[in-house]
């Protein structure tokens, strides 16, 4: 397959929709980010890196960070995950407080806020600062010992992080939050503003694409059969209350961030990353949902 290629034709064909959307303005260190820009690499299982744009430049990852602690969850303590957050799209935006007190403060799924701040607190109950073997996950999965948090957009979030707190303070009331909030909400402030770019960031999905094994190492992130559901996970949650709209046009398990990044798999195949910052009203990169859209009818892949 020529992805290189391809994301030639793709950076030309979404030059337009660059303009499309606006920053997420809510953290004020983001709403500073130039919002024109735009990057795209695909890592392939064989090592070949296919970039284009911006793919070098480092961003917030924001809710894609959200993927990553689910896996170190997992890895801690299994399916015991799944009795404090569930498995269901949400059909609600991310920060949504709806649902939490019909369903007794247990979220719909681990990719929507409230569901990331219990898995947040498993990992406050796991590691002695939970926002730093996030960190350390991602640094070995891209193999880049630099990655880490941006400490600006760590304290600009946290200082807006209202909702959150009123998610985590309302969980706690139902017995679903085990650690203080505080500590709770400074470790998800800092594990969102972990700074990657798109060669990275398709890197370190590559375990997803590879049967839960890292490629070049060998070593088993997750067992085969986990990998399958957080990959279905993924597809049908991943991208907030536009995951089936976006399933029906792109086809791939994948994850997004306010921060305008959104990660990929194609199974069997390859990592993928896209970043530009200006977003839809979901909260999805829209020049980047129209690169991965692209992608999978440029080169017929997608797990359909």
């Amino acid at each position: 397959m020529d992805y290189g290629s391809a994301l030639e034709q793709i950076r030309e064909a979404i030059r337009a929709q660059r303009d499309e959307g606006r920053v997420a303005g809510y953290i004020p260190e983001l709403a500073q980010v130039q919002p024109d820009q735009f990057g795209m690499s695909v890592v392939t299982l064989e090592g070949q890196v296919h970039s284009v744009g911006q793919a070098q430049v480092r961003f917030s990852i924001q809710s894609i960070s959200k993927l990553f602690a689910l896996v170190l969850a997992l890895q801690s303590e299994g399916d015991e995950v799944w009795t404090r957050v569930g498995r269901e799209p949400s059909g609600s935006p991310f920060n949504s407080l709806v649902q939490l007190e019909h369903e007794e403060g247990k979220p719909r799924n681990p990719f929507i806020n409230a569901g990331a701040l219990v898995i947040t607190d498993i990992l406050c109950s796991r590691f002695a600062v939970p926002e730093n073997a996030v960190a350390e996950f991602l640094q070995k999965a891209c193999r880049n010992p630099a990655v880490h948090y941006n400490e600006r957009v760590a304290r600009s979030e946290r200082m807006h992080c209202d909702r959150n707190a009123a998610m985590a303070y309302f969980m706690k009331s139902f017995g679903n939050l085990r650690n203080p909030v505080e500590k709770v909400l400074d470790a998800y402030c800092r594990q969102c503003a972990i700074e990657m770019n798109c060669e990275e960031l398709a890197s370190a999905v590559m375990f997803l694409a590879n049967g839960g094994r890292v490629p070049w190492s060998g070593e088993v992130v997750l067992g085969s059969s986990m990998t399958k559901r957080l990959s279905a996970l993924m597809l049908t949650c991943g991208t907030y209350e536009a995951a089936g709209d976006f399933a029906f046009r792109v086809g791939l398990p994948a994850k997004s961030g306010v921060g305008g990044g959104i990660v990929a798999v194609i199974p069997g195949e390859c990592g993928i990353c896209v970043w530009s910052p200006r977003l839809d009203e979901a909260g999805n990169s829209s020049a980047g949902s129209a690169a991965l859209e692209l992608l999978t009818t440029l080169t017929g892949r997608s797990v359909f």
